[in-house]
């Protein structure tokens, strides 16, 4: 029997976290722990779920990031599995019986992750190649882009123990960074079904609210190559990979005359001992 915790950081979403409530409340297998991580709300939030959900453990914090806020309810959690939902997201039915299935099959798993349907404004999108989900070593395919979505993630507990919890430093890409963390030491396992909704298109979005966003990647990249946890082979694949975000974000910053960072990253890709070429 497992006991998982399902974990909801929300930042003004009274109009949209219903629908990811709804979705864990109908869950064919019952969560033992529902936490939602209020990270500051100031619209009716705390009202809304004080009035309508009493199973529902209700944290706040003042403002912080949406790193802090899964931190903190990984924390308060007492379960030994933790399940990650973004509050505009939603899940399948059956999404949490079928990993805990999954898990009880393969014990020798930390993690697993399941496929996804995407919508934007109300329409299903495709999915291009890169997008694909993986199951195994997949350290390789995390490089490029997030390869996991955080509300199709569940994470054994003590996984945080042993590569640390999601970075409060990053205001954006944490999640890829999370995922290069675990992914560099252990393998995944991958539900081929599209379990997880995840809604595109709102204002709030974290890919809108930040220019650049290769440069969360290049410091989640360096952090990791730093960390003396890959492999040789895999060492080599996320310099590469470094040297062409850096490629990336100076183009993009020139394009748009911003100078922040450019001096550091071009300092970083000279350390490395490559010439810097777009590879894109």
């Amino acid at each position: 029997m497992f006991k998982v915790a399902v974990i909801i950081p929300t930042y003004n979403r009274a109009a949209l976290i219903e629908r990811a409530l709804a979705s864990v409340i109908a869950q064919t297998y019952a969560a033992s722990e529902i936490i939602v991580v209020d990270d500051g709300s100031t619209d009716n939030t705390q009202q809304l779920i004080e009035d309508n959900y009493a199973q529902i453990r209700y944290l706040q914090q003042t403002n912080k990031g949406v790193s802090a806020a899964r931190n903190a309810g990984i924390n308060a959690s007492t379960c030994e599995w933790i399940c990650l939902l973004d509050s505009d997201d939603s899940w399948q039915p059956d999404k949490l019986e079928k990993q805990c299935k999954a898990l009880t099959e393969n014990p020798d798993y930390l993690f697993c992750h399941t496929n996804e349907i995407w919508y934007r404004n109300g329409k299903i999108l495709n999915q291009g190649k890169k997008h694909e989900k993986h199951g195994g070593n997949i350290f390789k395919y995390c490089l490029p882009l997030c390869a996991i979505s955080p509300s199709s993630a569940m994470i054994k507990k003590e996984l945080f123990d042993k590569v640390g919890l999601f970075d409060e430093n990053l205001p954006a890409c944490e999640d890829y960074d999370m995922w290069l963390r675990i992914c560099c030491q252990y393998p995944v396992l991958f539900l081929d079904e599209a379990l997880t909704n995840k809604f595109g298109g709102h204002e709030d979005q974290l890919s809108r609210q930040y220019w650049g966003m290769d440069r969360f990647r290049i410091i989640a990249l360096q952090k990791c190559i730093g960390s003396q946890k890959l492999s040789a082979s895999d060492r080599e694949a996320a310099i590469d990979m470094l040297i062409n975000k850096i490629g990336i974000f100076l183009k993009g910053a020139e394009k748009h005359g911003k100078n922040e960072h450019c001096e550091e990253f071009e300092a970083l890709a000279e350390h490395y001992g490559n010439t810097l070429c777009l590879k894109t």
